[in-house]
């Protein structure tokens, strides 16, 4: 296999080929990858925020957060600035250098968009990458976030699109790729990803790969999240997912999509540390630091830390463009210069 070519025409068929290779030979290959694309033994550290949670009207069978199902879960408004503030500071001095808040909607209102502007700024000021996960977006919420310097917006598709109404009825596939498309067109990163497990037939998550792979352009951030089982949803009594069908997912996310992190999300909190090695050998370049996942248990900080250092990983840096290091020029004029053909970089080399 070994060809480092980026592709946007990969098949279902090809994929499953994929998962039929033997363990040793799919990581090899995806290692081999990586290494072509990517630094060695060097992970990228988000911390991840729930700035509004439960309440969702969305009926997402895996989510605590919908209002459908009885979870336990206590009901909040969209948390205050000041404590937003404090949680990214925080973020930063555990060495976080992404910044990410969910809110449990379908949608933002209208109304929420002057505060989640001000909250990006607030965030962007630290010196820390922002992103955020509000539900779906039109055209001019895109734009507005954009503009308030957002760099990375996280929609996941989930599944395949032949499994997703299996899980979710209250939006479409096509709902979530139109607010792909515009987040992209408003110039912002896209992180997107899915989860396995759902119950899903391996032919769902090789269609899920191949349509994050087969993206116009593919998603700089990808998210691969194993479910976690939390009672009062649906799926709280679907069969476990075997840990080498997981870590072939990550294997298979690197292959398809070399020149994105691919992110080790949601169900680490109960992966042993052998598991978590070998995705890292797999190509996952990416994790969510700290003890909570909007509203699942994920490893402290302190483990990760421990974690690191036996496998000799070193935390990415923050990389910002030129012109973003520079005090008091403002994201958006970056954001909306870098997208003209008149503009250039004179700090590049020639």
């Amino acid at each position: 296999m070994s060809n480092t070519t980026v592709r946007q025409n990969w098949t279902v068929d090809e994929v499953e080929a994929m998962f039929a290779l033997p363990f040793m030979d799919l990581l090899f290959e995806a290692q081999t990858v990586h290494r072509a694309y990517f630094p060695r033994n060097e992970v990228q550290v988000s911390t991840l925020l729930s700035i509004k949670t439960g309440a969702c009207p969305e009926d997402c069978k895996y989510c605590p957060q919908s209002a459908r199902y009885d979870t336990g879960l206590e009901k909040e408004t969209l948390m205050e600035m000041k404590k937003v503030v404090k949680a990214a500071q925080d973020a930063k001095a555990t060495g976080s250098t992404r910044f990410c808040m969910g809110a449990a909607w379908k949608n933002p209102k209208q109304r929420d968009m002057p505060y989640l502007v001000e909250m990006i700024k607030e965030v962007k000021s630290l010196g820390l990458e922002s992103c955020m996960t509000l539900g779906m977006l039109d055209t001019h919420q895109a734009d507005q976030l954009a503009d308030a310097g957002l760099d990375y917006y996280n929609h996941n598709l989930d599944t395949s699109p032949e499994y997703y109404d299996k899980i979710i009825t209250t939006r479409t596939y096509q709902d979530r790729l139109d607010t792909l498309d515009n987040v992209r067109s408003a110039g912002m990163k896209v992180c997107s990803g899915g989860i396995v497990g759902l119950g899903e037939a391996g032919k769902d998550r090789s269609g899920l790969l191949v349509q994050l792979a087969n993206m116009p352009q593919q998603p700089e951030s990808v998210p691969i999240n194993k479910l976690v089982k939390v009672q009062g949803t649906p799926l709280e009594n679907v069969d476990d997912l075997d840990e080498f069908t997981f870590i072939k997912t990550i294997a298979i996310a690197r292959i398809l999509m070399p020149k994105s992190h691919v992110r080790l999300s949601a169900g680490r909190d109960a992966m042993s540390e052998q598991t978590q090695a070998l995705c890292f050998m797999a190509g996952a370049n990416s994790i969510f630091y700290g003890c909570k996942l909007l509203t699942t248990d994920n490893p402290d900080e302190n483990s990760d830390i421990r974690l690191f250092n036996k496998l000799g990983i070193n935390k990415e840096a923050v990389n910002f463009s030129p012109f973003e290091k520079e005090k008091g020029i403002d994201a958006a004029i970056i954001r909306n210069a870098e997208k003209d053909e008149l503009f250039y970089d004179a700090t590049a080399q020639l």
